[in-house]
């Protein structure tokens, strides 16, 4: 609990009180009145809307010793920084391993990780690709480190997701680490090449606008031949650390237009995130350069045959979007600076 101080005007009011009351004067009547304002000034402070990491930390601490076994780890154990399209990394549902309270405070980190304009999106995707389980029995969750040390971070992971909250405990590293996104919209594993109902697919749209803006030249070498990168856990999100020799198109040859899109391409695909992590991620890719990225989009990825890629990557040396709308939406992103 955050200390209540009085305001000033309350603590003179207060000794004005004791000192009329010491002198047996007669009744303070506008001290008193002073003491019911200040009264009402901290009536009227709104407490500090919880973050997902003060509720993590709730979390952590209503765990009972069962739990905690179960679901803690130490801040440097590998698992933390795991990320894949479809698992539970306890092996265990926050259904199983949590009391309802507890699953109820999952709910809200998961949903205070994402922008309020998109949280009720990301919630119905949970559900959607929880093949009929529920937000509940499709979730794990582990805790690593401990709160208020400066080394504490939740994942929370399911089928095509992997999130976390970390308070900034691994620095210089967006997100806290690597996640996975993604959508089946739909019951069919191979989505239409529209992709109706999918909750990303207008990341892939936006990433299109970016294509037609290119020239004749530019496209040419944005295409790239062949199929995109093997999906391979953690290793998909390994960066390279190289400047050049990256797939695809480098944007060190856009025009300033062009570059221009492409940063509003990049705020478009944070756009489901909370603002501390979108903003995080901007500066991240800035300090990198935006003429060290590439962006290449995968010819061998084109349902329907409509010239609209299903896939794509933007990626640099210290960064990874990599967007795989075929069959349906997985996507895997990584950004962090040169230190990390």
């Amino acid at each position: 609990m955050i200390p209540i101080t009085f305001p000033p005007e309350a603590s003179r009011a207060s000794n004005a009180l004791d000192r009329r009351r010491f002198l047996a004067s007669t009744a303070a009547a506008i001290p008193l009145a002073l003491l019911g304002e200040a009264s009402s000034a901290r009536a009227a402070t709104p407490a500090p809307a919880p973050t997902s990491e003060t509720l993590a930390a709730q979390l952590h601490g209503s765990l009972d010793e069962v739990q905690r076994r179960l679901l803690c780890r130490d801040f440097d154990d590998p698992l933390r920084q795991k990320v894949d399209n479809n698992w539970m990394i306890t092996g265990r549902s926050i259904h199983e391993a949590l009391r309802p309270d507890q699953q109820d405070l999952v709910r809200q980190i998961f949903r205070r990780l994402h922008h309020p304009d998109h949280a009720e999106a990301m919630m119905r995707q949970m559900v959607e690709d929880s093949e009929g389980k529920g937000f509940e029995a499709g979730t794990s969750v582990a805790l690593f480190g401990r709160p208020g040390t400066g080394a504490f971070e939740l994942v929370l992971t399911g089928r095509h997701c992997t999130r976390r909250c970390d308070g900034d405990s691994v620095a210089g590293t967006a997100f806290g680490g690597p996640i996975f996104y993604g959508h089946q919209s739909g019951p069919n594993d191979e989505e239409p090449a529209d992709h109706p109902g999918n909750v990303f697919w207008y990341q892939a749209r936006r990433a299109n606008v970016l294509f037609q803006a290119l020239d004749g030249r530019q496209r040419q070498v944005a295409l790239v031949e062949g199929h995109s990168r093997r999906e391979r856990a953690t290793e998909t999100v390994r960066l390279s650390g190289r400047r050049e020799g990256l797939a695809g198109l480098p944007c060190s040859e856009l025009t300033a237009d062009q570059k221009g899109l492409m940063r509003q391409v990049l705020r478009d695909l944070l756009a489901p995130f909370r603002q501390v992590d979108a903003e995080e991620s901007m500066r991240l890719v800035e300090a990198q350069g935006l003429g060290n990225l590439s962006l290449a989009y995968f010819k061998a990825h084109d349902l329907g045959k409509d010239g609209v890629w299903d896939v794509w990557q933007i990626e640099g040396p210290h960064m990874l979007w990599y967007f795989r709308g075929d069959p349906h939406v997985h996507c895997w992103v990584h950004i962090r600076d040169g230190k990390a």
